[in-house]
């Protein structure tokens, strides 16, 4: 782009203009790039590497890395108590007491953003997390019911990402992007510079941190298995008086982990490559997650916005050879229980989207597939619809979140039940981790098989879907199979990686 270009698109109102360098990176990988871009500088605070895997085998075509942002947004609180703020250069600017959906609606409409055809679904805007908690600023009856906090951490948390790298992993090139603001004196100028900085950045020699062997941590439970067990109970009897039909009920894992947090999170992507992988350094604390179920994905057309929910449920743990684990494949399918519980959550997907929907654009485009990953397998749909003309991402976030597939149904009052049961607040697990692009595509996964690392602690969370029929020792060891994946990448970890 030149200057000339650059001050037109400024004179038609834009106000966030992408400059793009292209580069060859045939011979790197995303962690290496990551690495180079992003991990050098600070430790990479507040950035991000998003990677995906498809069908369990292959990488998705994009990768994306957020360098260092300047500025986030994170809400935290409930009712009278609730505050949303924009944080810059670590100094708050802006808090607001608006529910921090709306605001957050209200914040991406302050951007008219220039952008060239051809871009990848995301390409700058904002990348994090919304946790299973954000659902109090849906759902106002769930504001006084939330368990304790043992954690602390924001209950929204966005980085607003205007430096990026988008790594084309079929034809082996990398796209650096840099937003200026034409409203800012020298911003051409700026981001040509800070994009030269980039590509010579690409010429480090860079190594990933050398994790020498350690001593292992033991793993403690917050529920013990009796207490899970008689949870687990107790949801069973209220289903059998006909409050409700089923009820999500986790349990939160934590062991002591003094090591990087990227080393995890290179552990994790070889043991459970999965179509949502992801890894953020937030600052005073790092997510790693390989999740392998989207909450939901909103993108444009050609004949306008589509919406998507992929609900996974049934689950089995992965056997040892593959004539087992076809016979746990065909078991699995064929279990009635299995069967009726992921029938419910298809109806829920269905009802969920067409909240949101053109009416009769609602279908069911795959049911009862399986999909495979290190530690388990899993039944899974895929549910979509025509989205309603004038929807934004927080309409579509609203009327989709959480997933049923991590609540229960009817979702509201399994909610309920869920601040019953659990002892602790969920946080981020069970919520939504992603992005909301500056194109207005949003693509976010369940915060599942996810670890959150703060304070030399590695917290994972895990739950097992209850209905009248539920087993509750085997729910505790469904429970236990969905942990074990981030568990096994600690291990590995302790164990060295060079």
């Amino acid at each position: 782009m030149t200057e000339l270009e650059f001050k037109s698109l400024a004179g038609q109102g834009f106000n966030r203009i992408p400059l793009i360098l292209e580069a060859f990176a045939d011979l790197e990988t995303p962690l290496s790039l990551y690495l180079k871009l992003a991990y050098s500088r600070d430790g990479g605070k507040y950035s991000f590497l998003l990677e995906s895997v498809v069908g369990g085998e292959r990488f998705g075509r994009y990768s994306f890395i957020g360098l260092p942002a300047r500025t986030l947004l994170r809400a935290s609180g409930f009712g009278q108590n609730v505050l949303t703020e924009v944080v810059t250069d670590g100094k708050v600017v802006e808090t607001s007491p608006q529910n921090p959906l709306d605001f957050i609606s209200d914040y991406q409409k302050r951007f008219k953003v220039a952008l060239p055809p051809g871009l990848p679904r995301f390409c700058g805007g904002l990348a994090g997390y919304f946790g299973y908690d954000a659902v109090r600023y849906i759902e106002k009856k769930l504001e006084a019911s939330c368990p304790p906090d043992s954690l602390g951490c924001p209950d929204i948390l966005l980085l607003q990402c205007e430096e990026l790298a988008v790594i084309d992993n079929l034809s082996g090139k990398l796209y650096l992007i840099v937003y200026a603001d034409p409203t800012q004196s020298e911003a051409y100028a700026s981001a040509k510079k800070r994009l030269r900085e980039l590509k010579e950045q690409l010429k480090y020699s860079v190594s990933a941190p050398v994790v020498k062997p350690t001593q292992s941590h033991p793993a403690e439970r917050d529920f013990a298995k009796a207490d899970y067990i008689a949870a687990v109970e107790k949801a069973k009897k209220m289903i059998e008086a006909g409050d409700f039909m089923q009820v999500q009920v986790g349990q939160r894992i934590k062991k002591r982990y003094t090591e990087s947090p990227l080393s995890l999170y290179r552990a994790l992507r070889s043991l459970n490559p999965s179509p949502y992988m992801y890894y953020y350094h937030f600052g005073d604390f790092h997510v790693v997650g390989a999740s392998p179920e989207i909450l939901v994905r909103q993108e444009k057309t050609e004949h306008g916005q589509s919406v998507t929910i992929r609900p996974l449920a049934g689950t089995r743990p992965r056997a040892a050879n593959a004539e087992a684990d076809k016979a746990a494949e065909i078991e699995l399918v064929n279990d009635p229980k299995e069967r009726a519980e992921h029938v419910m959550l298809i109806d829920l997907a269905r009802n969920d989207i067409g909240r949101i929907a053109k009416t009769g654009s609602v279908k069911v485009t795959e049911a009862f597939a399986v999909e495979r990953y290190s530690h388990v397998m899993h039944i899974v749909s895929n549910v979509e619809g025509d989205l309603l003309d004038g929807m934004s991402a927080m309409d579509v976030l609203k009327a989709t979140f959480p997933a049923g597939t991590l609540s229960g149904a009817p979702k509201v009052h399994a909610m309920e039940v869920i601040d019953q049961l659990e002892i602790t607040k969920r946080g981020l697990y069970g919520g939504a981790c992603g992005y909301l692009s500056y194109s207005g595509d949003m693509d976010v996964a369940i915060t599942i098989r996810t670890g959150i690392i703060k304070d030399q602690v590695l917290y994972v969370q895990a739950a097992a879907g209850v209905v009248a029929d539920s087993v509750p020792e085997l729910e505790w060891r469904e429970t236990e199979a969905k942990a074990r994946a981030l568990l096994r990448a600690s291990e590995l970890v302790e164990e060295g990686l060079e």
